[in-house]
């Protein structure tokens, strides 16, 4: 009996663990940090620190193998064309597309975010036949299913503004919300790393 609670917890455990989605995941899984990254298309902060620090962070410690970066949806109510932005990227995360989509979306923000033209933005990144697959991806349950799950794990982990980084060192959590300076982000992820 006793042997048979401690796999339910177990089970528990490994179903409660947050999923990662290979297409919005950057470097190398084992790397000593991790960063999740609970983003807005809508939000104009989140456009800054993709626009701004994201590049840097990709160059210094992505592709060094120091950090893996994980992107999660978190689409605030209080943007109407958030959520789906967040499917289309989702979408075009299952065709490899996911950060030139989100590059995409990113830049032509204060457009769509006015008028409502998500998809245009999308179809700049994407080939005609990659249109197609991503506009019928977007509408999957399963799509849907990953935004809505990055938006719960968002909330059990506290994020209350966007963009907030979760990041992961030895099991330790350091939630930073908000943009800041590069140099700042620079010497916070050096010192965790010691």
């Amino acid at each position: 009996m006793r042997l048979s609670v401690v796999f339910l917890l177990a089970l528990a455990s490994v179903a409660a663990a947050p999923t990662i989605n290979k297409g919005k995941a950057f470097g190398n899984p084992n790397a000593p940090l991790q960063i999740e990254l609970f983003s807005d298309f809508q939000c104009p902060s989140c456009r800054q620190l993709h626009m701004q620090i994201l590049p840097s962070l990709m160059r210094d410690y992505v592709l060094p193998g120091k950090a893996y970066l994980v992107y999660k949806e978190f689409p605030l109510p209080m943007h109407s064309h958030a959520k789906e932005a967040a499917a289309y990227a989702c979408a075009a995360a299952r065709v490899g597309k996911y950060e030139k989509v989100a590059d995409a979306l990113f830049e032509a923000q204060p457009a769509w975010s006015v008028n409502g033209q998500v998809f245009q933005a999308v179809s700049t990144a994407l080939t005609p036949a990659e249109q197609k697959k991503v506009q019928a991806l977007a509408q999957d349950p399963a799509v849907l299913a990953e935004v809505q799950q990055d938006m719960q794990e968002g909330q059990l982990e506290r994020v209350n503004q966007t963009p907030t980084m979760l990041i992961v060192r030895g099991g330790k959590k350091y939630p930073i919300g908000g943009t800041l300076a590069y140099d700042l982000l620079r010497r916070f992820l050096d010192d965790i790393s010691k």
